[in-house]
């Protein structure tokens, strides 16, 4: 009997290969991100693109605050072009991140989305920094 999973056939396994494979390019998640920092140079700048408010409540340790809306030409010239940058706003209900990959992305800058924001460092069981631990 078909159902909501089955109705549609699942993808052949070489898209299936393509498709997963491409999602590593466009993402990385909250382990691989935290293990990154642990190094001293992770070789990315993590960019917080909640506002000012969130980012004083709780960021995590290393993020430089930057709405995604304020990402512009301007603010940006500071980076070399090569930069690497992984945006993460609240979660997986926030469309921050996405907003701000593709304004980084429109001015020409490598860049990825740190799945699951603020909520999934969290569940992660990770620790969040304060402007007063700083």
């Amino acid at each position: 009997m078909k159902n909501a999973v089955t109705s549609d056939c699942a993808a052949a396994p070489e898209a299936a290969v393509r498709h997963f494979e491409a999602e590593f390019s466009f993402e990385t998640d909250c382990w691989d991100t935290h293990d990154a920092l642990k190094n001293g140079d992770p070789g990315f700048v993590l960019l917080d693109v909640r506002s000012a408010a969130l980012f004083e409540r709780g960021h995590i340790a290393g993020a430089v605050n930057l709405p995604h809306a304020k990402i512009i030409a301007s603010k940006m010239a500071e980076y070399a072009p090569d930069t690497l940058f992984v945006t993460y706003c609240a979660g997986p209900h926030c469309n921050g991140a996405a907003r701000a990959a593709l304004r980084l992305a429109r001015l020409r800058f490598p860049v990825k989305i740190m799945a699951g924001g603020i909520a999934g460092w969290l569940d992660e069981g990770f620790a969040l920094e304060t402007d007063s631990s700083t």
